[in-house]
């Protein structure tokens, strides 16, 4: 980012969200529309040539979907995030959009105030999942079984212990407060369980939680 100010491409192929999110963001003095994709071939493009902070994603888009947008754009070098926006009826993709490295979900249903927060968060490197989404979105992530349990003698006891907090939701202050550690000793855990596992973010912690069988899924 520069200046402070979020950089935000957005990809939606109806012209009327897309109007309607640059009119919402120009209102903001830290975030500006520096593009709009109609598909997700256009997106992937763009995200190459403008470098975006975070790119605001519909699932359901010609051309190329969201998902494959979404794995291309995070594959690449520049560090760009994507946001899903989606719809309760598309939870069934969700998944799939997360596995591709995007590293929050919001409703196009949720306050707009509530928007403008969940891209700030997703460009300033955290992770978001929209209530709602959540429950059916872990539901996914577990319902084949488990593939990475012989990987969990890659990460210590401490760090298992951590990623299992991390798998459940709890924020550094509550793993801290969990674990009788000190928040910079909480943050640490994380760190280099972000680097350990090749993660991009804690969205991607909570996956490699559940698949390693760490956190049983909700019922």
């Amino acid at each position: 980012m520069s200046s402070g100010t979020v950089r935000v491409l957005l990809a939606d192929d109806q012209p009327l969200v897309r109007s309607g999110l640059r009119v919402l963001m120009a209102g903001t003095a830290d975030l500006e529309v520096v593009g709009e994709a109609a598909d997700g071939a256009e997106a992937v493009r763009l995200a190459a040539e403008l470098a975006p902070d975070v790119v605001v994603m519909d699932i359901r888009m010609p051309e190329m979907d969201g998902i494959e947008a979404t794995r291309r754009i995070t594959a690449a070098p520049g560090g760009t995030r994507v946001l899903i926006l989606t719809t309760f009826d598309e939870d069934d993709h969700v998944h799939g959009a997360l596995r591709a490295g995007a590293s929050g979900f919001a409703v196009k249903d949720m306050a707009l105030d509530d928007l403008l927060a969940a891209v700030r968060v997703v460009a300033a490197g955290d992770a978001l999942l929209a209530p709602g989404v959540t429950r059916r979105l872990i539901a996914d992530f577990v319902a084949g079984p488990a593939p990475a349990a012989a990987r969990v003698a890659a990460v210590t006891e401490r760090e298992q212990e951590v990623l299992t907090l991390v798998g459940r939701g709890l924020s550094n202050a509550e793993i801290a407060q969990e674990l009788f550690i000190s928040v910079a000793t909480a943050k640490s855990h994380v760190a280099r369980l972000l680097t350990k596992l090749g993660a991009r973010d804690r969205v991607q912690l909570v996956i490699e939680a559940y698949d390693r069988g760490l956190v049983a899924p909700p019922r």
